[in-house]
């Protein structure tokens, strides 16, 4: 057996040579990421084109036109109940999903928290269908 196991700090320089292995790619892919992006931004200032600021660049356009009328306008509400009941179904179904695959190894207090996230999702869907019959938003 290798004796510098068995001292101190031989069994620190162990510890921290296994650490410093593990976080290896890590830092890797940090100095990778240091040493290219250097000279990509450095090669990037050196070719681009250097121009004098014209004026007429820092004007509002829209599609090569001066854009004309108010900037801001109504928002259509119309959708607003499809969109908020998508997102319910889908965090609805992330949860679910989770919670389905690993039912067989839940214990039966499991049941508990699930019916109440369901109550709770059941409320956005009535708050969701309650604003997709209101009018007075389109």
């Amino acid at each position: 057996m290798h004796s510098f196991l068995y001292s101190p700090t031989g069994l620190l320089a162990t510890l921290v040579g296994e650490a410093a292995s593990s976080f290896s790619p890590i830092l890797l892919l940090f100095t990778f990421a240091i040493v290219a992006t250097g000279p990509t931004l450095i090669l990037s200032r050196m070719i681009a084109p250097r121009k004098t600021p014209n004026p007429v660049k820092f004007l509002p356009m829209e599609s090569g036109q001066v854009p004309q009328g108010e900037g801001r306008t109504h928002f259509m509400m119309q959708y607003y109940s499809f969109v908020l009941m998508f997102v319910v179904f889908d965090v609805a179904s992330i949860f679910l999903y989770a919670w389905g695959s690993s039912i067989l190894n839940l214990p039966k207090s499991a049941t508990l928290p699930i019916i109440g996230f369901l109550a709770i999702i059941f409320a956005a869907f009535a708050f969701a269908l309650y604003q997709a019959g209101r009018k007075d938003i389109w």
